[in-house]
Parts: C-alpha cells; structure tokens; sequence
C-alpha cells in the first residue's frame, strides 16, 4: 500500500456512488491517498489504498464478519473494483466525539481489544500490519528530510534504529500471535447501530495476527508522553486486565510488554509529525514536539 501523492481519488469514487443511483447524497468522511471514505445516509463507503491485497482484504471483511460483537460487520464481504482501488461497504455507526475527551470510552475500547485478542483467528489469517505501517512513516521522513535535515529527525531516527527488527517489520513478530486490530485510537470506534448502540471497532485494513501489545501501545506511548492523564490510563489498562486480556501480565508491571510497542508507535507518530510540520513549511506544535522529545529519551541502539 502507499500513502503518498496527491489525493485524486474523490472524485471518482463519488461519481461511482451517484452513479449506483444512492438517493443520499455523498458526504467526505475521508480523502487521503490510503483511503477515500464517503457516507451515504446509513452506509459508508471506503476505497481502499492503491495495492491493497484483494485476498488478505477478504479475510479481513470476513473476520469483521464473523465477530459483529466486537469489529463492525460489512454490508458485505464481497469487494468492488474501480480503477485500481478496492471498494467495500459498512453501516454508519456514530464516531467518538473528539471534542468530548472526558467522555472518551477507554473501558469499552480495552473491553473490545481483549475480546479480539481472545478470539479464534480465521484459519489464513493475514499478519497485523502494525510494524510496517510504522515503518512507512520512517521511510517518508526520510524521504522528506533529504540533504538538509530537520533537527528533529535525528532523535527519531536513532530511536528507531534502537528498536528490535521485528517492531521495524524487518522479522517476523514474536509469538504466541493473536488476533489484532493493528491501528488502534479513539477515532476506530463507532457506536452500531448508530446514534447509541454499543460501541465497535473499524478499520481492518491492518487487521491480523501479531503481538496484542501493540494494540495498547498507542494510549501507552501518549501516557508515556504526557498526553494522556493517568487516570485515563489506569481506566484502560484496568478494563483490559479484567477482560482477562493477554497482552499485559493480569497483575504487576505492563511495561516488559509495552515498552517496545509503545516506543515504536512513539516514532511512528513523531515521524508523521515531522513529515507534515515539513510539507507545510511550520514548526511543530507543542504536543508535535512532545513526541518528539519522548524519542530523544529513549535509549540508543
């Protein structure tokens, strides 16, 4: 999959939903190079990134499908094609409010990731893509620093040089695998059905077998960073241990199981965050350069 160019898909795919004769009219959900999202009244839409896999993308509609308590089901497992994108179909569910972070749902979303990481896998399940979508963002600030490097970089770059090969998607993940959603945040949540229904995780494109850890490293590392208040913190990893999730110890220190995880998607999200400040000629923001500085404290290789 890529990331990169300009976003020219929009147009095509809103053409392709007018055309199937859908009476709502098309709302912008998202419009990046990996993804093109449309909702039409009670369905969405997703063209998936240029290159997705169809195969592994059917394993994946069909895991969503067989575990609707947990992912958010397709309206089919079925894909479509146009042009060079895939093409799949969901319900709408009601997305979490960003401006309301006390209202965030981190017992539902650890209730969530331990019932799928204690779920039975399909039998040719995919990898979980979260190492090498990390890797994706080192590639791009590379490639976005060049000959003449933002200070920033190098902290970033030495944390990611530290890191074992398989959180750089050079090895194969340690096991025992399990299922994992592979891009976990607050925005992979909806309530179905839509406005109050229970909560459900979307987004499948990185969904897979791999180390359930990852899937707490991102509320790991913004905890780690200062960005997410210890009692949010506490709620979440409370909510997973008592769902009897395996990613962590039931008891004592998570850490021996976060720590690599976290300090990956550390990098990750620093990376972007160079990559972006760079493209549109800014400084980094303040919580941008806390992430940052999270990397400059992490041990050398």
């Amino acid at each position: 999959m890529t990331d990169r160019g300009p976003v020219t898909f929009l147009p095509a795919l809103t053409a392709h939903v007018r055309a199937a004769g859908t009476p709502a009219a098309p709302t912008t959900l998202a419009d990046r190079p990996d993804a093109t999202v449309l909702r039409l009244g009670d369905t969405v839409v997703k063209a998936h990134a240029p290159g997705t896999d169809p195969a592994r993308l059917a394993r994946r509609l069909e895991t969503a499908a067989a575990l609707p308590g947990i992912l958010l089901p397709p309206l089919t497992s079925t894909t479509e094609e146009l042009h060079d994108r895939l093409v799949t179909s969901w319900p709408y569910g009601t997305p979490v409010d960003p401006d309301a972070p006390a209202a965030a749902p981190w017992e539902a979303v650890a209730g969530l990731l331990a019932g799928l990481h204690t779920s039975t896998p399909h039998p040719v399940s995919p990898p979980m893509r979260g190492p090498a979508k990390a890797a994706r963002a080192v590639t791009r600030l590379r490639a976005a620093l060049g000959a003449d490097p933002h200070p920033a970089g190098r902290p970033v770059l030495d944390a990611w040089a530290a890191l074992p090969a398989w959180a750089r998607a050079e090895a194969p993940m340690p096991g025992p695998a399990v299922l994992c959603h592979g891009d976990l945040h607050l925005g992979q949540l909806v309530r179905y059905p839509a406005p109050d229904g229970p909560w459900r995780l979307i987004d499948v494109d990185d969904l897979g077998l791999g180390v359930p850890a990852w899937d707490l490293a991102r509320p790991a590392a913004w905890y780690a960073c200062g960005l997410l208040p210890p009692d949010d913190w506490t709620r979440f990893l409370s909510a997973y241990r008592q769902a009897n999730g395996p990613a962590v110890p039931a008891t004592g220190d998570p850490w021996a199981a976060l720590d690599v995880p976290a300090r990956a998607l550390t990098v990750q999200t620093a990376a972007l965050a160079i990559t972006k400040a760079l493209a549109a000629g800014r400084p980094l923001d303040g919580i941008e350069q806390a992430v940052v500085d999270a990397c400059a404290r992490m041990p050398a290789r």
